[in-house]
């Protein structure tokens, strides 16, 4: 697979080791990394990601806030987000639940289920679009 043929996913969260992790993990897809949510915009309108990780607790913009403008864009009002918390335990995360509207995953997230995570939203987004 190119690099143009990879889905790209935009991980907004404040901690560089777990967006670090994640660009590990999530190694088939090209990760563009945002630490400071005040520059996460910015970058999705440059990056136009496919779908977007972000996390809900961070200093001066939360993810919901966050979460919110980037739907108010047009040429992103259609891209997944998918939360990635701590703020709620695994167990809590394992189920179909919802954040303000959006699907979350809660920290630690095996890669597993990330990633299944990751293709049924991505496929979801895929059909809608068709």
């Amino acid at each position: 697979m190119t690099q143009m043929d990879k889905k790209r996913i935009l991980v907004v969260d404040d901690e560089q080791g777990f967006t670090r992790l994640l660009k590990m993990a999530l190694s088939g897809y090209e990760i563009r990394e945002v630490n400071d949510p005040s520059l996460a915009l910015d970058v999705a309108r440059e990056f136009r990601p496919d779908l977007m990780l972000l996390d809900v607790v961070m200093p001066d913009l939360d993810g919901g806030d966050l979460a919110t403008q980037l739907q108010a864009e047009p040429t992103l009002a259609n891209v997944p987000i998918i939360f990635v918390t701590a703020i709620v335990s695994p167990k809590e995360g394992e189920s179909e639940r919802t954040i303000g509207g959006f699907p979350f995953i809660a920290k630690p997230v095996a890669r597993d289920t990330l990633i299944r995570c990751i293709e049924a939203h991505l496929a979801t987004a895929a059909a809608r679009a068709s």
